[in-house]
């Protein structure tokens, strides 16, 4: 059975090998695809405002339904026009379930076939969300984009309580799948598990599509099995998802975990890493990683990447973004984390540029060998 309305849709325009470009449409915009979705989880993309957010390129949000039902609450959000109105942004929303901020930020997490019982982080209070929770939470909050709620096992994890976890979350899916029921121009996706064993990732790609989804998440890695063994699954797991539906890796992550995922077929990705390393004095370029701390940029004129057009390229110096930083300045985050989500954003404009003109394997070459460089050597 199939759920699907004019309003929402993805067409694929090019593929590259494995990786794909295209357009997901939804009543509130477009979404290019390979997307990266800015992480604004108690709707606000920390130290931004969201037309910055906006011109750094991006064309969707992430928001989280966790968050968001401890603090305002999600009936209050409904009151107050949506969480779109809420937090003044106008493109599409995708809400994640909460699943995995249950299990790695509340207390006294009690499973069960039903949902999960769990204390917030915040005060202590005591919380139950279910599949059918999840889905109301996040239709009072409005998001464009709907995730199944899923529990999501900390890696590593024996293979039998990855496969009780697995068809646990598929069984949650159905669940999810019927409360969410009809509705135009929302779409509803589900979520794959199974850790790092190809044959319950297949087992659960077969029971989400036999339950019929309008796009399909690669959940439950980036929870530390570590690089290698992500692209071990990803060599394999976007293939078992339907061909012609959006496919979305949970939590992903560095640039070149980025630009290795969308290499195997992936098509969405959200992090907080940008914003994060922005608030502690690391920016993120084409040379890799670099640390503002640091004291070499004390007296360093340059700007921190010179083939970069956002605000604190064009217009400070290594110098005045390190003194921020080791003065404690609020605008520190706030340069750092746009250059971090423009540099982000350009990652994924270049990606789909040399998907649409067939040469993504010498673009993923040269990132490679431009990223592996390091910043050390450019004074």
């Amino acid at each position: 059975m199939t759920h699907e309305h004019p309003e929402f849709g993805f067409t694929l325009a090019a593929t590259d090998g494995d990786a794909r470009t295209g357009v997901i449409s939804t009543p509130r915009g477009d979404i290019r695809t390979p997307a990266f979705m800015p992480v604004g989880t108690a709707a606000t993309v920390k130290a931004m405002m969201p037309e910055s957010v906006a011109a750094t390129g991006a064309d969707i949000l992430l928001g989280n339904t966790y968050h968001l039902m401890l603090r305002p609450g999600a009936a209050r959000v409904e009151r107050l026009g949506g969480l779109h109105r809420f937090m003044n942004w106008s493109g599409p929303i995708l809400t994640d379930s909460g699943g995995f901020q249950v299990m790695s930020l509340s207390d006294l997490r009690k499973l069960t076939e039903e949902g999960v019982t769990f204390r917030s982080h915040i005060d202590g209070s005591r919380h139950m969300i279910s599949p059918e929770t999840s889905m109301e939470i996040q239709r009072q909050l409005g998001s464009d984009i709907v995730m199944c709620f899923d529990e999501c096992p900390a890696l590593p994890a024996s293979e039998e309580d990855v496969a009780k976890s697995m068809r646990l979350s598929m069984r949650w899916a159905q669940r999810s799948r019927d409360a969410f029921g009809d509705r135009p121009g929302h779409a509803l996706f589900g979520i794959m598990q199974g850790g790092v064993t190809k044959d319950l990732r297949a087992e659960s790609a077969e029971a989400l599509t036999a339950i019929g989804f309008d796009g399909y998440a690669i959940g439950g890695l980036a929870v530390g099995e570590g690089q290698e063994a992500m692209f071990g699954v990803l060599d394999y797991a976007p293939g078992f998802l339907p061909h012609d539906k959006p496919r979305y890796l949970m939590g992903v992550g560095k640039p070149h975990d980025i630009v290795g995922a969308v290499k195997r077929g992936v098509d969405m990705m959200d992090c907080v890493l940008p914003s994060r390393s922005g608030r502690t004095g690391q920016a993120w370029t084409r040379r890799g990683q670099v640390n503002l701390k640091n004291a070499r940029h004390a007296d360093d004129p340059r700007p921190l990447d010179e083939a970069c057009t956002c605000p604190a390229c064009t217009n400070y110096s290594r110098a005045y973004l390190h003194h921020l930083f080791r003065s404690g300045e609020l605008l520190s985050s706030m340069l750092l984390t746009w250059h971090n989500l423009h540099y982000y954003q350009a990652l994924m404009t270049e990606m789909r540029e040399a998907i649409a003109q067939g040469r993504f394997a010498a673009y993923e070459s040269a990132f490679q060998a431009t990223f592996a460089m390091g910043d050390i050597d450019r004074l």
